[in-house]
């Protein structure tokens, strides 16, 4: 009876070769044959002369030959190594061990604190939240910065980029926002930046604080499977806190970089060149990525922000153009404010939070709105204004920007290590604005912030 049953269980598995075979190696490709595989399936290629492994994915089938885009590099490897199939798939392990810790794209810790022991294991592809299974967006999310909570208002599950030119502060603003919001848990995924950045910003724009915190890293150096699948290995971390009801804080940097390892990638499988070379494949990749992020009805939520980096501050660039059609909101640093010295240099005309209306009150909404008036009235005239050509009493809406000029500059602008409340932030833009403060909440509902420690 056992030998039946055990005869039947072998039979109705789906048997292929133990192991294949390297025919070619190329500098970013590997072709094998002699192993059924399908597209997505992580392989190992074993070296017959030292034994060295190292892993790989299918990304190609041609008939009987199969191409592999390696994580890492392939120097040593040749013809005739051996590829074995890993049957768990693209999967890693997860759990509360990670907070506090800094890993790889397969969790293997870098931080030398030791082994991580988490026994949950979680696909790092997965398919978005499905449109109709989203929660409406009607909480805000205080990130302790008081130009986006005040002139930028966003709510739990929303998606945000921060785009800006090489050196202008993304990286000191990604470290406010981190400090400021009392999100439970923090994910933080570097991705194709320098290695020098990595403990640079834990220990600078962090405070060396990773209480609640996760970061995954794969820097410039690491090959571009590694950086592509970094920030998919990310976002399933913070789904499965996401998992526990948790209101999750989800920052990478950045989303340009991840785009360029695709594109390495697409052009090595010879895809065509777009414009700026990027394939097809690049913006396909965007949106199932950012659409994982979100509210998900009788789960918690991941409120993103991701960083573009906009290649000589052109705000066309595809990657960028590509990021604000799908994301829910764009806040973009001005080189400009850096050189007046206001920081973080927001250009709050330029920037725009799409869900900010429906989370805010009406008395908030209208003070928002004067300030933005105020200040565009301001740039349009700097230069009358600056060259003594305007009168003072012409315009009293100008007149009244000119007055504010100094109290509205000041608070645009925030110490790097500096975080406030949201309510001291709005009663301070009500007061300037000349609005009763006595009312601060989200439309005909009390406030539900995520308010700064």
């Amino acid at each position: 009876m056992l030998f039946d049953s055990l005869k039947k269980r072998i039979s109705a598995e789906s048997h292929s070769i133990a192991f294949g075979e390297v025919t070619k190696i190329s500098s970013t490709i590997i072709v094998a044959e002699g192993l059924q595989v399908s597209i997505g399936d992580t392989v190992t290629i074993v070296s017959k002369f030292n034994g060295d492994e190292t892993l790989g994915m299918v990304t190609e089938i041609d008939g009987l030959r199969f191409f592999i885009t390696p994580f890492s590099f392939i120097e040593g490897f040749r013809a005739g190594d051996k590829v074995y199939l890993d049957q768990n798939g693209m999967s890693i392990p997860v759990g509360e061990a990670l907070l506090g810790r800094v890993v790889d794209p397969f969790m293997n810790p870098i931080d030398g604190k030791g082994p991580i022991r988490s026994s949950k294991m979680t696909p790092i592809m997965k398919a978005p939240i499905a449109a109709m299974k989203r929660g409406m967006i009607d909480e805000i999310f205080s990130v302790g910065v008081k130009t986006i909570d005040g002139l930028l208002t966003c709510g739990k599950g929303q998606k945000l980029g921060i785009f800006a030119g090489s050196g202008v502060g993304k990286s000191t603003l990604m470290g406010m926002i981190v400090r400021g919001s009392n999100a439970p848990v923090k994910v933080v995924a570097l991705i194709g930046e320098r290695g020098r950045e990595v403990p640079e910003f834990i220990e600078k724009n962090l405070g060396g604080n990773l209480e609640n915190t996760v970061i995954i890293v794969a820097t410039s150096d690491d090959s571009p499977l590694r950086r592509k699948y970094g920030a998919f290995s990310a976002m399933s971390v913070a789904e499965y806190f996401k998992g526990q009801g948790k209101d999750i804080l989800f920052m990478m940097d950045s989303i340009t970089r991840f785009a360029m390892a695709q594109r390495e990638i697409g052009l090595a499988l010879g895809e065509p060149p777009t414009s700026k070379g990027y394939p097809p494949s690049s913006l396909t990749l965007l949106p199932q990525l950012m659409e994982r992020a979100g509210k998900e009805d009788g789960k918690g939520s991941i409120t993103a922000f991701f960083t573009v980096l906009v290649e000589g501050d052109d705000m066309s660039d595809p990657i960028a153009d590509q990021s604000r059609s799908i994301l829910d909101g764009h806040i973009v640093l001005s080189r400009e404010l850096t050189d007046f010295g206001i920081y973080p240099p927001i250009h709050i005309l330029n920037s725009a939070s799409r869900v900010m209306n429906d989370i805010i009150s009406p008395l908030h909404f209208e003070a928002a709105k004067k300030f933005r008036r105020l200040y565009t009235l301001l740039k349009e005239n700097e230069m009358l204004i600056r060259i003594g050509a305007y009168t003072v009493g012409s315009d009293k809406e100008l007149d009244e920007a000119i007055e504010l000029k100094e109290a509205m500059e000041s608070y645009m602008s925030q110490g790097s290590m500096y975080t406030t409340s949201f309510k001291e932030e709005i009663d301070t833009i009500l007061a300037m604005m000349g609005t009763d403060s006595g009312k601060v909440g989200r439309k005909n509902i009390n406030l539900k912030a995520s308010t700064s420690s």
